[in-house]
């Protein structure tokens, strides 16, 4: 799997998913520029990779159009966009969610995926070719107590569904990659706040750990890549066996397994 002479653009680039990303597509070949709120976090990890780094905030149209500006006018058109930036949600019942803590979530993890899509995908399908991955989460695949976050999510899976009809006619590839618990500095203060609980995350996954962010790069390399070629509009779930470990909870959980 190989990049080479492809352009590629990761949002959320300076820690976690993002920047597993962008170690991931800079190791294979592509030339990578990291775009984050996080300027000098971003910088720091694009020195060490031989990529570059701009500023980017998603939740701002005239931040995300001018990042697509400048970069093809300095790099060349944009073949891989990794729309990985978001933001979490404390797990509030709805009477003390604010609408303005609502609102932020959903116009970052959401509106956020969607301005850059807008931005680089449309010149993407005047070109002909691209490949896209939105970063979603299981979060948006089922019930939980993440009443901003959970439906932006959806939103998101439900948006690259819609562009992928939309621009594949032109060319343009656009699927989805929705992580489990991921070992990232997010989910850390989660549990530093006791509001996750490690072995509670791991006994409720059929593999029974956690997901690295590593784990998230390599199924997003593999969507945006040639090996994908006829893979559009999908919603892949990368969660250690999350969904599917859930539903035993009824019956007792998952079976121990047989001794050797």
């Amino acid at each position: 799997m190989r990049f080479d002479h492809r352009l590629a653009v990761v949002t959320g680039a300076a820690s976690g998913i993002g920047a597993a990303c962008a170690v991931f597509l800079t190791e294979r070949g592509a030339c990578v520029v990291l775009a984050d709120r996080n300027l000098a976090a971003a910088q720091e990890l694009a020195h060490r990779l031989g990529a570059s780094a701009v500023a980017i905030d998603i939740g701002d149209d005239a931040s995300v159009e001018a990042v697509a500006l400048d970069i093809e006018a300095r790099l060349g058109p944009v073949d891989i966009l990794v729309n990985s930036a978001g933001v979490l949600q404390r797990t509030l019942p709805p009477g003390e969610l604010s609408m303005k803590e609502w609102d932020f979530v959903m116009g970052i993890d959401l509106r956020g995926t969607y301005l850059c899509c807008a931005a680089f995908g449309t010149r993407m399908s005047a070109r002909g070719r691209g490949a896209i991955v939105n970063i979603a989460s299981v979060a948006g695949m089922g019930s939980g107590p993440l009443h901003a976050y959970g439906p932006a999510k959806a939103g998101v899976i439900n948006l690259t569904e819609g562009l992928a009809a939309e621009w594949g006619p032109s060319g343009v590839r656009v699927n989805a990659v929705s992580p489990g618990f991921t070992a990232t500095p997010a989910l850390d203060r989660g549990f530093s706040t006791k509001t996750l609980e490690v072995q509670t995350l791991e006994s409720n996954s059929a593999l029974g750990r956690l997901v690295q962010p590593e784990e998230i790069a390599a199924a997003v390399g593999f969507l945006v890549s040639d090996l994908a070629s006829a893979i559009t509009g999908v919603n892949l779930a990368v969660d250690a066996g999350n969904l599917v470990s859930l539903p035993w909870a009824s019956y007792g959980g998952l079976r121990k397994p047989s001794p050797v």
